[in-house]
């Protein structure tokens, strides 16, 4: 929430607004005074790093009056405040609609009575508002995350993680309790993000019966020399006949059927606390600027909106339908009909269900459909964390669907050599919360070795190639797919997933791993700044990872709080070094005497980190003092964050879902044939939609000596992270939200 705070109050002083704190929530709407406080650029400094909320929020009942809502009014107009931004749940957004849809009744009232003049009314006569989401359990219709829910995530899988490994050594059973009272977005992702054996939610009660189905699921797994099983529930979760299940009687039911020695762990309200996770300090910051947009373009007859993320997108969605299908959530569910629930929570909440149940469920081998298909995973260039979660997502779908699968050792480099071997269901299992790559992976094209890559394929009968990787494994996908006409071979489907942290692939606009390096980014930046909190006037310069690719700089950046950014994309000589120089010492003269600059590894060649280091000590000598940190490997390493464990698992799937529809339709007379360029893809994410998208089709859109895209989509977000540092920069609206209608989803 307080990076929201800090980007509306900063982007609402950039256009000429005055900005106001409404401390403690509608609370201090209505007792005016002293909570209502005019902000300024320095008040919302150091902000980004504080969880929870620096303004206060609270629950107001005197707000639910209509005398409440006339003194909020009355406040209001005294200071010719005619703009709201509200950042809650849909309980506050549903409030500021109706205090809204009052207003002019209310500015009649204070006239009546005298406490205003006409003129005050006039220029108070219309009021706008915004919203945006601040909910943990991210239980609000039209978004695809509320702001909060990522750091939640963060929060649930540590201790997840934490647990593991107690488990694991004692042969222990475990129930964890995630918060989530009518929403079981958390217990999910969670569930998907750590591989647990059970999930209790709301939406999706167990059928009848579930208990002995959960046991033999149970012993099963003890059967399998799994040593470990985890149950995550929901604390609003549920059975068919809306009985709540509580861990306390999961556990007791495990102990009786079972004997196993189980554990509850309630979490509370751990997951509300803690420093925000760089992917919620993002969405935050993009969201308060779009807001600040939104209300200039407001007019008397817009309706409220809020603003949120699609996809990679910024939109606007009508406030109130936002709210009524919420609330349709809640009386689908009351009335028992719960696929309707599911279908209403959004297409981001049925993919995590449909992928938890499709990796999940073991089948017997009796009822898998037998394909005879060979399918080959293998992970190409430097290591990501969620590579290991894509490997398990693909070998169990692709189990699922009847397929042998074979995982590929080191690369292409393991692939010429022969290093092949057959990957089962079990072979997999506590993949995902693992960092770097434990099939081994190599920076290797196979361009030098397609005659021992061919024949390899040839013994051990591939018919389709599945691969996770950075760049590399795209070059290596285009030297395959260009050999078809000489090889036999590679004329299969092959498809291939992003996984690098530099983010440097055409045709996505994330890649697995990125999400990870930016919170060891952003968690190293938080650190750096505070030691600098005793000594006044330091200037901190930190060189990032990224090859040529400046993305980890810039959102790194722009989640730290960066003063400046240094990357290739954006050419910069030796008078922008001196401005931007120029610019610290203003910011010296002020209360907040530090500075946090970020160069991207290769975006200059002449202007070395030693360079920019030496150059801010001379020119600032008197006035600031610098430091200077290369981050290096460390950006590569650490256990995957939640969104990269969930990302690598549900882009994988689907990846081996292509794969299955593929090879039906190029299996004929008895073999496989695929040579046409749609059958050597590369699964994106590309603004809303996962596309595949034949990799001939991007060498157009690739700099291949430089190693990135031609255009890149985070480039828009360069002048939003100057803003927010105070330079004055254009910036570009053509990017932001239209208002659009919630979608709903079809029967």
């Amino acid at each position: 929430m307080n990076a929201a705070v800090r980007a509306v109050v900063r982007m609402g002083i950039y256009v000429g607004a005055k900005v106001y704190f409404i401390h403690e929530g509608y609370q201090g709407m209505v007792d005016g005074g002293d909570n209502i406080k005019e902000a300024t650029w320095e008040s919302v400094s150091s902000m980004l790093q504080v969880g929870g909320t620096v303004i206060g929020s609270a629950r107001c009942k005197e707000f639910r009056t209509h005398e409440g809502r006339l003194k909020a009014a009355h406040n209001l107009v005294q200071r010719n405040i005619t703009n709201l931004c509200v950042i809650g749940g849909d309980g506050s957004l549903t409030g500021a609609n109706l205090f809204r849809e009052e207003w002019s009744g209310l500015l009649d009232e204070l006239l009546q009575q005298g406490l205003i003049d006409e003129e005050a009314a006039q220029r108070n006569s219309a009021l706008h508002i915004v919203g945006m989401v601040g909910s943990i359990d991210n239980d609000f219709c039209g978004t695809d995350m509320t702001i909060g829910t990522d750091s939640a995530l963060h929060r649930i899988i540590e201790v997840v993680d934490a647990i593991m490994t107690t488990a694991q050594s004692h042969q222990r059973t475990f129930v964890l309790e995630v918060m989530g009272r009518h929403c079981g977005y958390l217990a999910l992702v969670s569930a998907l993000a750590c591989g647990a054996d059970w999930v209790f939610i709301p939406e999706m009660p167990p059928e009848d019966g579930w208990e002995d189905s959960m046991c033999q699921k149970l012993s099963e797994n003890r059967a399998d020399k799994k040593r470990l099983n985890i149950i995550i529930v929901a604390e609003g979760a549920i059975d068919s006949h809306n009985k709540a299940i509580t861990p306390d009687y999961i556990k007791d039911l495990v102990v009786r059927c079972l004997g196993f020695d189980t554990r509850v762990t309630i979490l509370g309200h751990v997951q509300r606390g803690g420093t925000p996770s760089a992917f919620d300090r993002i969405l935050a910051s993009r969201m308060g600027v779009e807001a600040v947009l939104a209300l200039l373009e407001a007019s008397a007859n817009t309706p409220a909106c809020v603003v949120s993320l699609v996809g990679n997108q910024a939109v606007r969605l009508p406030l109130m339908e936002c709210v009524q299908m919420t609330q349709e959530v809640q009386k689908a569910m009351d009335e028992k009909k719960f696929d309707e629930a599911v279908r209403l929570r959004g297409r981001s909440f049925e993919n995590n269900l449909s992928t938890y149940r499709l990796l999940s469920y073991r089948k017997a081998d009796s009822e898998l459909p037998n394909s005879s298909f060979n399918v080959a995973v293998m992970n190409v260039g430097a290591p990501a964390a969620g590579m290991n979660a894509a490997v398990r997502s693909a070998v169990r779908v692709g189990i699922t669907e009847g397929h042998k699968m074979f995982a590929v050792n080191d690369g292409f480099e393991g692939f010429y050599k022969g290093q092949i071997k057959e990957i089962k269901w079990g072979d997999v299992g506590g993949w995902t919360g693992q960092g770097g790559s434990l099939l081994g992976t190599k920076r290797t094209l196979p361009g030098k070795h397609l005659d021992k890559i061919a024949e390899q394929m040839r013994i051990h009968n591939i018919n389709a190639l599945l691969v996770i990787g950075g760049f590399e494994a795209y070059v290596g996908l285009l030297e395959l797919s260009s050999a078809r006409d000489k090889y036999n071979e590679f004329c299969v489907p092959m498809v291939m997933v992003p996984a690098t942290v530099s983010n440097n692939i055409p045709g996505s606009d994330l890649s697995i791993g990125s999400d990870t390096a930016l919170n060891a980014i952003t968690d190293t930046c938080d650190r750096i700044k505070q030691s600098a909190s005793g000594t006044k006037r330091r200037v901190f310069i930190i060189e990032t990872m990224g090859g040529y690719c400046g993305y980890l700089a810039t959102v790194g950046g722009l989640a730290a709080g960066a003063d400046t950014v240094y990357i290739y994309e954006e050419p910069f000589d030796i008078r922008d070094l001196q401005a931007n120089v120029e610019h610290l010492t203003q910011k010296m003269k002020t209360s907040i005497q530090r500075g946090l600059v970020l160069r991207n590894e290769n975006c200059n060649e002449n202007f070395t980190t030693d360079f920019i280091y030496q150059l801010y000590t001379e020119e600032g000598r008197g006035v600031f003092d610098c430091r200077k940190n290369i981050l290096g490997h460390m950006q590569q390493g650490g256990a995957p964050s939640p969104f990269d464990r969930n990302f690598g698992t549900k882009v994988a799937a689907k990846a081996m879902q292509w794969i299955t529809r593929t090879l039906k339709d190029s299996y004929k007379g008895g073999r496989v044939f695929a040579n046409s360029e749609e059958t050597a893809c590369l699964l994106g994410m590309r603004r809303r939609a996962m596309v595949f998208q034949p990799v001939s089709q991007l060498r157009d859109e690739t700099d291949f000596v430089h190693r990135i895209p031609k255009e890149q989509w985070w480039l828009k977000l360069r002048p939003l992270m100057k803003i927010l540092a105070k330079y004055k920069t254009s910036y570009d609206v053509s990017d932001s939200g239209q208002l659009e209608h919630v979608t709903r989803p079809h029967n």
